[in-house]
């Protein structure tokens, strides 16, 4: 059984980082975590479609599009390649569209909103970057937890410690 945030903030309050309250869920898996792979792009998801076609195997990858309104960095059709190759969640510095499909999948989702948007497609953005957004520092490699109480981040794999 996994626990939900405010029980791992408690036994674990030295050992995370808690984002600023900036996003909310819109996947079909309220309560998702794993280990973190990040893209740091603005408007345009190129790079966020091709690490979809990863393997995932449990991760969960953040991207910061800057905090841009004006575009969906994840649709349906990314979304759905997440689950397909094992992603256990998306988190989006940004927004995302294509809610209601998103919804019905077995994914974790956060993001700031939703836009009807597409991105452009030009291939721009870096991969495995230290991203800074929600007051908090998102490290390639650290675990990320989120559920309907917020979004954490540790150093450690906190469900490994006994």
């Amino acid at each position: 059984m996994r626990l939900p945030l405010p029980d791992l903030c408690d036994a674990f309050p030295e050992k995370v980082r808690i984002a600023a309250p900036l996003l909310r869920n819109f996947g079909g898996h309220d309560a998702f975590h794993g280990e973190i792979a990040t893209i740091k792009c603005f408007e345009d998801n190129s790079l966020v479609a091709e690490k979809l076609e990863e393997r995932g195997q449990g991760r969960v990858l953040v991207v910061d599009a800057g905090g841009s309104l004006r575009c969906g960095m994840l649709g349906d059709n990314l979304a759905q390649k997440a689950v397909d190759h094992g992603w256990q969640g998306v988190v989006v510095y940004g927004c995302i569209r294509d809610v209601d499909q998103i919804k019905q999948l077995p994914l974790g989702v956060q993001a700031l909103s939703a836009h009807p948007m597409k991105s452009v497609k030009r291939g721009v953005g870096l991969f495995n970057e230290v991203l800074v957004f929600a007051g908090i520092s998102f490290i390639p490699g650290e675990y990320l937890y989120a559920d309907n109480n917020g979004l954490i981040v540790s150093k450690t794999n906190l469900y490994s410690i006994d």
